[in-house]
């Protein structure tokens, strides 16, 4: 294990939270809140001072293998959680210290399941803060490391890339991974920017429409109102609940649209199972809410709450326009579904991911085609593309991990006594970084009644959840931190 690169990594994230911390100074000096914008300075200099002071002295060796990286990615998630959670505790802002740091891995996590009951009345700061932490965690903050240092991890750049992005696997035909990753921060940054404009056309005020932006975008969830979507227009909410989709969709389809491969593009079986599952749950929650009258006899508002709300549960932003604890149990059942199938590869959005479903299912239907014709030749493709044995192997071990996380968080959970539909809602939730489940924590309901207990096995899954299972289960393992 290099340790001293890994330190290295760390301090690079220390100093980038430091500065970004600083935006959410600026915005208390333009709302006034002297008070609560001093933290962001004070902590925010106390993290620069500490980056600077391990990345001062570049690493002897930038030899990174595949557990470096891991190793290095999830432990800069871990000091981005702690660093961020200070500001919100010791301005008292979240006065417990376990509070405050399930709200912030929540934040970079791009969860957005929260504790906090009164939201309306935080000052402006803090929740630029919480909504700006989806945006830093969205695309993910080694990525940006990879865009802004130049030779961080050598030719092993594909190692850290491997630790942090979304779905089975990260194609190594990126041949310069520093403009990869600065390419993929310049589509999320202008589709936020977009929606941004869109939103403040619709006569949202600057500050709802870009943390709300900040929160689309990282697929999160946090806003700035207890009510999240549900006080703005019907215009206002289609345009967030279309760009939740946009950004559940694979970053590299956008690529291949603007080098104008467009064919391409179009081809991407994922992209189309993805807006097939969501057009088709859609379609079947809106004439369940339909046939049981629960808009009445308005079937515009069934399927606009359906397609708002599937939206935000598959990409896993977790925005609401409603109590779904008020739906018939199939549109609930489907909702669920929905959390676990989660957004594409390669997204920001979270869940198990499509592809992975899509490879499975190929996989099934594989091995009946063998039984029945045991001498034929079959093997699994994605876009035409053979997926190797290891790619397949390495699917259905991410199953069964998965599987076994969801059992036996779900039977920790379940000791604070609630009912069982919140219980395993909230290890779903929370592990496919959703946030909001069903009862006690569904779109009108928080996390605050939980244990401290329940609580840290919630930050285990988000951070497990959003770092894909493998590196956060790593650093657990005390072999892995041997030399290599």
């Amino acid at each position: 294990m290099n340790k001293r690169l890994i330190s290295y990594i760390l301090g690079w994230v220390m100093l980038i939270e430091g500065a970004a911390m600083q935006l959410s100074t600026v915005v208390g000096l333009m709302y006034r809140e002297w008070h609560f914008m001093k933290y962001f300075v004070y902590v925010g200099t106390g993290l620069a001072v500490l980056g600077v002071l391990l990345v001062i002295k570049k690493p002897k060796s930038n030899v990174m293998y595949l557990k470096d990286g891991f190793a290095a990615t999830a432990m800069s998630w871990l000091v981005l959680s702690l660093g961020g959670c200070l500001p919100l505790w010791i301005s008292k802002t979240i006065p417990h210290f376990i509070d405050a740091l399930f709200e912030t891995i929540s934040g970079f996590t791009t969860t957005g399941a929260t504790i906090l009951v009164e939201i309306e009345h935080l000052p402006r700061c803090m929740l630029f803060w919480r909504s700006f932490s989806h945006f830093l965690g969205g695309m993910g903050v080694v990525v940006f490391l990879l865009a802004i240092i130049p030779r961080l991890g050598g030719s092993q750049n594909i190692n850290l890339m491997k630790a942090e992005s979304t779905g089975p696997s990260v194609s190594k035909s990126m041949p310069k991974l520093r403009n990869y990753a600065a390419l993929l921060y310049g589509i999320y940054g202008g589709l936020t920017l977009l929606e941004c404009v869109l939103l403040l056309f619709g006569g949202m005020n600057l500050f709802d429409a870009v943390t709300t932006s900040f929160s689309t975008a990282g697929t999160g969830g946090f806003m700035v109102y207890n009510d999240s979507m549900a006080r703005f227009s019907p215009y206002l909410q289609t345009v967030v609940a279309v760009f939740m989709m946009l950004f559940g969709v694979n970053f590299y389809v956008y690529i291949l649209i603007l080098s104008k491969r467009f064919k391409q593009a179009m081809k991407n079986e994922e992209l189309w199972m993805y807006v097939g599952i969501t057009l088709l749950i859609t379609g079947v929650i809106a004439a369940d809410l339909f046939l049981h009258r629960t808009y009445g006899e308005n079937l515009f508002q069934a399927i606009h709450q359906s397609f708002f709300y599937i939206t935000s549960v598959e990409s896993s932003t977790g925005m609401a326009i409603t109590d779904v604890n008020r739906w018939p149990e199939l549109s609930k059942t489907l909702v669920l579904i929905a959390t676990c199938i989660g957004a594409c590869a390669g997204s920001t959005g979270g869940g198990f991911k499509v592809s992975r479903f899509m490879i499975l299912l190929k996989g099934v239907r594989k091995e009946f085609t063998l039984i029945l014709h045991p001498r034929t030749v079959q093997t699994v493709k994605m876009d035409s593309k053979r997926v190797t044995h290891e790619v397949s192997r390495s699917v259905s071990v991410y199953f069964v991990i998965y599987m076994a996380i969801v059992i036996v968080t779900t039977i920790l959970i379940s000791l604070n006594g609630f009912d069982y539909t919140t219980s395993l809602s909230s290890v779903l939730a929370t592990l496919n970084n959703t946030g909001p489940g069903m009862n006690i924590v569904g779109s009108t309901g928080n996390y605050a009644g939980f244990s401290v207990f329940s609580k840290i096995v919630f930050c285990f899954n988000m951070l497990a959840g959003r770092l894909e299972l493998y590196p956060f289960l790593l650093i657990f393992i005390p072999t892995a931190w041997r030399k290599n």
